[in-house]
């Protein structure tokens, strides 16, 4: 049996030397770096979505109880109409009728009172809605920043693999810690 051997090019060699390298050096750190990276870039941009969500809807909500104010305004505007139309009937008849028209007009005042009371219930209720939507929505923000440094840190961090700058591998860890004050803001409501 004849014995063969082999003629290695510097491309086999490089790959070996690749895949025998430490993985705890440079290129090891960053791979683990990028998948951390990547899941915890996925998890903001989750949350990201969910409190877009959330204030769409308490806008939604707002926008609800507006309309229903409005409706009670107008109903406000109906018992006014005709209170006054009541007030000048009383005006208008022969003294005999004028009491029922005093009462039309006193009922219609009461009435009043109780549409305003429910149209400002309403108002209070749409503008906390608004300001629920508005909290959510800085919230979403927030985690979109976040969402936004990581992924700028991940592609920091190919560049940095590529280019083999110890600099910019120290500027991923910068960028991924501001990343992640910036979720913890977003998580904690500020």
């Amino acid at each position: 049996m004849a014995e063969g051997f082999e003629v290695r090019g510097a491309h086999e060699e490089h790959l070996e030397h690749a895949a025998g390298h430490d993985p705890q050096g440079m290129a090891g750190q960053l791979a683990v770096t990028t998948a951390i990276l990547a899941t915890v870039g996925a998890m903001f941009s989750y949350m990201a979505g969910a409190t877009q969500a959330d204030a769409g809807l308490l806008k939604n909500d707002a926008a609800i109880k507006k309309t229903e104010a409005s409706n009670q305004w107008n109903f406000y505007q109906a018992k006014s109409s005709k209170q006054n139309l009541a007030e000048l009937g009383a005006q208008l008849v022969d003294p005999a009728r004028k009491p029922h028209f005093d009462s039309e007009a006193k009922r219609y005042a009461a009435e009043k009172a109780q549409i305003k009371l429910a149209a400002e219930k309403l108002e209070q209720a749409s503008a906390d809605f608004d300001a629920r939507s508005e909290a959510k929505l800085h919230q979403h923000h927030r985690w979109a920043q976040a969402t936004t440094a990581l992924q700028i840190a991940i592609a920091m961090a190919a560049i940095a693999l590529l280019t083999r700058r110890r600099w910019l591998e120290k500027a991923v860890f910068v960028m991924s810690g501001l990343g992640l004050v910036v979720g913890a803001l977003a998580y904690f409501h500020i």
